[in-house]
C-alpha cells in the first residue's frame, strides 16, 4: 500500500502577523514556520499508524521553495519514507492541487491524505480539487479511518451527529481532530531524516485561477465597559447600538 500525505508550511499560531507592499504580501520576517497542524497531527500520524500496522509506504509532498525543506524534513523525522517538493511558489488552491494531482498520477497511491484545512488561509479546498483532478472519491473532515483490504470505513462529523462512510480505495481523505494523536520526532527519527530522499520536482503546466488582492488585519479589540447590574437599560442600549448583538 502506498499513502501520500500532503504537507503545508504555515506560520506558528503565536506568530505576529503583518503585511508589506501595500498589504498585498505576508511579511515572513521573524516568523517561525511549522507543519500545518491538521497535516501533521492527523493526516501524517494516521498514515504512520497504517504503515506500522499494514506495512504501508508513506510519501510526503509539498509545494514550495527551498524554505519548505526543514518542514518536510520534520515530517520525514516523524516516520515518512520519502518526500517530494514541487518547486513552485503559489497561493492559488487550484494550481497547488493540480501539481499534487500530477505527481499522484505517476505514483498511483492507494490513499491520499490532506489536513482538513491550513491554519493560515483556512481554504479547505485542496483535497476536493485533488480528488476531482484524479477522478477519485473524496471524503472530507474525517475523524476516524479503518481499512479492511481495499475498503475504508470512515467516520466524519456532520451537523448534529456523525456519518459513517464506506468507500473503495483509492480515495482522497481530509483529516481532522480524532483521526490520530500528535507525535514528537525522536532522535533516531531526526538522524534518519537527514539521509531520506527528498526529491525536487519541477511544476507541471497548470492554470492559476486566483490571486490575492490584499490582506486586512482584524479590528483591534475594543476596551471593556463596566455596567452596573442595576442599570439594565444602559446594558441593553449598548448591546443594541454598539455591540449590535440584539
Amino acid at each position: 500500500m502506498k499513502i501520500l500525505v500532503c504537507i503545508s508550511k504555515t506560520p506558528d499560531t503565536t506568530a505576529k502577523i503583518a503585511f508589506t507592499d501595500n498589504n498585498t504580501k505576508f511579511n515572513e520576517a521573524g516568523v517561525q514556520f511549522i507543519i500545518n497542524p491538521y497535516d501533521e497531527w492527523y493526516a501524517l500520524v494516521r498514515a504512520l499508524e497504517l504503515k506500522e500496522t499494514l506495512g504501508a509506504t508513506v510519501h510526503l509532498v509539498t509545494a514550495g521553495g527551498a524554505d519548505t525543506e526543514p518542514i518536510i524534513r520534520k515530517a520525514l523525522a516523524l516516520g515518512g519514507d520519502e518526500a517530494f517538493r514541487i518547486n513552485t511558489d503559489s497561493q492559488d488552491s487550484y494550481y497547488i492541487a493540480a501539481q499534487i494531482a500530477a505527481h499522484a498520477k505517476v505514483q498511483a497511491y492507494d490513499l491520499i491524505f490532506t489536513g482538513k484545512e491550513t491554519i493560515d488561509y483556512n481554504g479547505s479546498a485542496i483535497g476536493g480539487m485533488v480528488a476531482e483532478l484524479l477522478d477519485l472519491p473524496f471524503i472530507s473532515i474525517a475523524a476516524k479511518l479503518e481499512l479492511n483490504g481495499t475498503e475504508a470505513t470512515i467516520n466524519r462529523e456532520i451537523e448534529g451527529g456523525e456519518e459513517i462512510v464506506k468507500v473503495s480505495l483509492p480515495v482522497v481523505v481530509s483529516c481532522q481532530k480524532g483521526m490520530a494523536e500528535a507525535r514528537i520526532p525522536n532522535m533516531r527519527g531526526i538522524m534518519a531524516a537527514r539521509t531520506k530522499t527528498l526529491t525536487v520536482v519541477e511544476p507541471a503546466a497548470a492554470d492559476t485561477l486566483t490571486a490575492i488582492a490584499s490582506f486586512e488585519l482584524p479590528a483591534p479589540k475594543a476596551g471593556v465597559k463596566m455596567i452596573s447590574p442595576d442599570n439594565v437599560e444602559e446594558l441593553v442600549r449598548l448591546l443594541h447600538e454598539e455591540a449590535k448583538v440584539i
